[in-house]
């Protein structure tokens, strides 16, 4: 049996890249996994029928859809141990050239969607329980046409930061994982193949991440060896920080 056995968990944005590796991951380590995802049925039904893990089609935009995502969770986990906050937008524009509607979005999926999500956890998950939000490097190290990107991520490590001392009596750990350079189809739609392939010379194990790079630091803060971190943003880039 796994460490996370008996356990139940919620991960947003689970049909692929990173949070399908985390699905797997929590899966593998036994916990029972409802996740999220937005509208690419055949991705989501190929992940639940290889894990077992419940597939809800919801829109992070739109508070409905969320609502019924933590109904069904509440309906089919034993109990809620370990949120994982994964599902989110990106927009890479300069800061002059955002729209209203861009704007928007990105803080409705990447900002109130979390903020919804860790209330409802915050309300329902048994004592003991773990809430991880994934963040991004670029809250640390920013880059020309993130501002939107990182300032919704940057928005979330706080909420993380702040649940953490509110949840803390309950042994309940909040803490945030900002990725690195993940192989994933949202980092090769935001960079061209020539970027890509000079990555690794900034990374010190000098290649990209992988998804399950970042589902095995996932699993570490959902399991019981990370009982004693909390409030942290742990920084999973291969080494582009140091």
């Amino acid at each position: 049996m796994g460490v996370l056995a008996g356990k139940g968990a919620l991960v947003t944005g689970g049909s692929r890249g990173i949070g399908r590796a985390i699905v797997e991951r929590l899966r593998a380590d036994g916990a029972e996994v409802v996740f999220s995802y937005r509208h690419n049925d055949e991705a989501a039904g190929e992940v639940s029928a290889r894990t077992g893990a419940l597939a809800v089609r919801a829109d992070q935009e739109d508070t409905d859809d969320l609502e019924r995502l933590f109904g069904e969770a509440g309906k089919h986990l034993p109990g809620l141990d370990v949120l994982v906050n994964n599902a989110a937008v990106g927009e890479t524009v300069p800061l002059v050239d955002v729209t209203s509607e861009q704007y928007d979005r990105v803080m409705a999926v990447n900002v109130r969607a979390v903020f919804l999500a860790m209330q409802w956890a915050a309300r329902t998950m048994r004592d003991g329980g773990s809430i991880i939000n994934i963040s991004t490097l670029n809250t640390a190290l920013p880059a020309a046409g993130v501002a939107l990107y990182a300032a919704s991520k940057a928005a979330v490590e706080q909420f993380a930061k702040v649940a953490a001392r509110e949840l803390g009596g309950r042994g309940i750990t909040v803490n945030s994982v900002s990725p690195g350079a993940v192989d994933t189809d949202m980092l090769r739609s935001s960079n061209t193949e020539e970027t890509l392939a000079q990555v690794p010379m900034f990374t010190a194990l000098q290649r990209l991440g992988r998804p399950d790079d970042i589902s095995g630091v996932v699993a570490f803060l959902a399991g019981p060896d990370s009982r004693w971190i909390t409030g942290q943003n742990l920084l999973a880039t291969g080494g582009m920080m140091v």
